[in-house]
Formats: C-alpha cells, sequence, structure tokens
C-alpha cells in the first residue's frame, strides 16, 4: 500500500461583504490558480474595491497557514476563490406618480483557499555509460527528392500566333 500524502489546505472566509458578488466574482477570477506572492501583486494593480476585500480575505488565509500549520507563504497557492451571493437588503426609492423603485444592495461571503505547493522530488538521474557517449551516432540519409509527372517531361513553348 502506497502512503500519498494529500496536500494541506487552509481556508478563509468574509461573510456578508457589502458589494456585488458578480464585481467581486470578476476580481477573484484573475487570483484563482496563482501563488500568494504572485496574486498579491495583481491585487495591489487592480482598480476595483472588490480588490481590497479580497487582499483582507488572502491575508487572513496566509496567517492562518502560518499559524495554524506553520507553512510559509511562498509555498502557497490558491486553489480555490470564489465569492458567494449573501442576503439581499431591499430598499424602495420614491419615484414620478406615487410610484415606487426597488433598490437591491447586495452582499456577497468571499472565500479563498490556499494549498501547499508539494516539495519538489529531486530524481537522481541514471549515469551514461562512457561507451554510449563515444559511439558515433548514425547518419541519416537525406530524403530522395520527389518526382512527379509534370518533372519528367519538358514543358512545351506555346507560340503566339499573330
Amino acid at each position: 500500500m502506497s502512503t500519498v500524502e494529500t496536500p494541506r489546505e487552509v481556508r478563509a472566509q468574509a461573510k456578508y461583504v457589502r458589494m456585488s458578488p458578480r464585481k467581486a466574482r470578476l476580481v477573484a477570477e484573475h487570483i484563482r490558480g496563482r501563488s500568494v506572492p504572485e496574486a498579491r501583486a495583481v491585487l495591489a494593480f487592480t482598480a476595483r474595491e472588490a480588490a481590497g476585500e479580497i487582499d483582507k480575505v488572502l491575508q487572513s488565509a496566509v496567517s492562518n497557514a502560518e499559524a495554524n500549520h506553520g507553512i510559509p507563504e511562498d509555498r502557497l497557492y490558491i486553489s480555490h476563490a470564489y465569492v458567494d451571493g449573501g442576503p439581499v437588503m431591499k430598499r424602495w426609492r420614491a419615484r414620478a406618480r406615487g410610484r415606487v423603485a426597488r433598490i437591491r444592495k447586495r452582499t456577497c461571503h468571499i472565500t479563498v483557499r490556499l494549498t501547499e505547493r508539494p516539495e519538489p522530488v529531486v530524481a537522481q538521474a541514471p549515469q551514461p555509460a562512457e561507451a554510449a557517449e563515444e559511439a558515433p551516432k548514425p547518419k541519416r540519409k537525406p530524403a530522395a527528392k520527389k518526382t512527379t509527372a509534370a518533372n519528367k517531361t519538358p514543358a512545351k513553348k506555346k507560340a503566339s500566333a499573330k
């Protein structure tokens, strides 16, 4: 029976964030699958309000990994980053002729899951035998030119009629 070590996973979640989930998902797609330092750089240069909120959740997840599991930040990558819809606050705005319009103040739950990158396994390459290195490589024959019926017969020149 083989023992396969599953990578450790850490999660952080921000609930009831006062932001539209659709807008936050646009930013979450940018960092999914990236390493933590790379994701922080992407979020730093993203000019959306959701980038700040997702950066807070990412920082919380990194802190959880370091404090609870002792995993350094540079060995983590973002395996999942998703945004779910939260409760919607409904407000009313007065409109013309005694009517009202509904205003939906949406909230969202932002979740970031970090997974530890497996340590690279350094395998020893077998040493090639010296005799194999000194043996000359066989030369390939050049490919024969293909001949077609058009190439075998000389082209006839058309006589110009006057």
